[in-house]
C-alpha cells in the first residue's frame, strides 16, 4: 500500500497561492482554493464552510474574465482607439496567459492525484 506524499501536496498548494497572487490585483483577488482547502472548518462542515465546486467556478470565471479583458482590450487597440495603449494590451495578454496555463496545470495535477488514489490497493 502506498502512503500520500503530503510534501508533494504542500509544495503544490504553494505553487497555486504564489502564482495565484501574481495574477489578480489584489482588489480582485478570488478566495485561494488552496486556502479553502487547508483552513480549518470551526465548529462546521468544510462542506458547509467553502464549497470546492463554487471556488472551482469563482476560480474559472476569474480566468474567463481575464481573457475577455485581454480580448476586448486588443480588439479596441487594433481598431484605433486612443486610450488603450499597447503595454496594457501586452500586460493584459500575459496576465491571462498565465492564468490559464495555471489553471490548466492545477488540473493535470488534480486528474494526476485522483489516478493515484484510483490504483491505490484498500
Amino acid at each position: 500500500m502506498m502512503a500520500i506524499n503530503t510534501s508533494q501536496i504542500q509544495a503544490m498548494l504553494e505553487q497555486i497561492r504564489a502564482t495565484s497572487s501574481q495574477v489578480t490585483p489584489p482588489s480582485n483577488r478570488v478566495t485561494n482554493i488552496a486556502d479553502q482547502l487547508t483552513e480549518p472548518a470551526s465548529g462546521t462542515k468544510a462542506a458547509e464552510k467553502s464549497d470546492f465546486a463554487s471556488a472551482l467556478r469563482a476560480t474559472l470565471d476569474n480566468v474567463n474574465e481575464l481573457q475577455v479583458k485581454s480580448e476586448q482590450l486588443g480588439e479596441q487597440f487594433v481598431l484605433g482607439n486612443d486610450d488603450v495603449q499597447l503595454s496594457d494590451v501586452m500586460i493584459s495578454m500575459q496576465k491571462a496567459s498565465i492564468a490559464l496555463q495555471t489553471t490548466v496545470q492545477a488540473r493535470n495535477r488534480l486528474v494526476s492525484a485522483y489516478q493515484e488514489i484510483m490504483g491505490m490497493q484498500i
